[in-house]
């Protein structure tokens, strides 16, 4: 479904952000990215819906280049990518409602979107979505008034509103704490096992990578060094993924 092929990107300032990645990932995998800061992965994620504009090679989804895609076609490729964010994204001072409805965003008239003049079919899709993450209660409510983890399920259900065949989710969980962060981890692992949707994670917990994912990926100065099962993933693996042995503040328990 989604394919690199010789993807390099160097930054203005000479920075090797990737080095010729070429990689495939299957529709309906749920994917962990994992490797130290700096290491290159919110690049290849973000390159994926050209949040990040790559340097060199091509990125195709379902046989069709994202990165030469231009105006209303990239458009229309891009309202098929979720993208969810450490920070959650959302306009605080909006409702919850209105936050997920902006999911909807490109399916409409610049004009009927800043009116506010949402279909009652985007408005059904919007409360089955926050539905399927169990914080309808919450969607009249204001964003600013909700708890981190319940912010994140707001951002998901965002995506699950969009109809996003593929989920981006850039270290969702890195500042929300061990219970909220097993939740929300629950919450995008049900959704691609119910929806089939392809969910692409960066992570800087091992265990939660180990626990969570189907396959994990390990990047390392912008190169993949790693790519199988996680049954594959050894300590040894994480070792050469990072360059070093592992470090317990690396770990989170899933138990806890």
């Amino acid at each position: 479904m989604i394919e690199f092929k010789g993807v390099t990107k160097i930054y203005p300032n000479g920075t090797v952000g990737l080095k010729n990645i070429n990689l495939k990932i299957n529709k309906g995998e749920f994917v962990v990215i994992v490797g130290l800061s700096g290491a290159g992965k919110s690049t290849l994620l973000r390159s994926i819906n050209r949040l990040h504009e790559i340097t060199e090679g091509e990125i195709f989804i379902d046989g069709e280049s994202i990165t030469a895609a231009r105006g209303k076609k990239l458009l229309q490729m891009r309202r098929d990518i979720g993208m969810i964010f450490q920070n959650f994204n959302l306009v605080k001072r909006s409702s919850v409602l209105r936050n997920v409805l902006s999911g909807r965003v490109g399916y409409h008239s610049t004009l009927r979107t800043l009116l506010g003049l949402w279909p009652k079919e985007d408005i059904r899709l919007a409360l089955e979505a926050l539905e399927r993450v169990n914080i309808r209660d919450k969607a009249y409510a204001r964003a600013d008034e909700l708890s981190g983890g319940q912010q994140q399920r707001v951002s998901i259900a965002r995506a699950l509103a969009q109809q996003a065949k593929i989920i981006l989710a850039d270290e969702p969980v890195a500042s929300l704490d061990p219970l909220t962060t097993r939740q929300v981890m629950d919450d995008l692992k049900r959704i691609n096992e119910e929806l089939g949707i392809t969910t692409i994670v960066n992570l800087h917990f091992i265990d939660l990578a180990r626990q969570y994912a189907q396959r994990i990926i390990g990047v390392r100065a912008g190169e993949i060094v790693f790519d199988g099962p996680v049954e594959a993933a050894t300590d040894a693996v994480f070792a050469e993924i990072y360059g070093r042995p592992i470090k317990e503040d690396e770990l989170l328990e899933a138990q806890k």
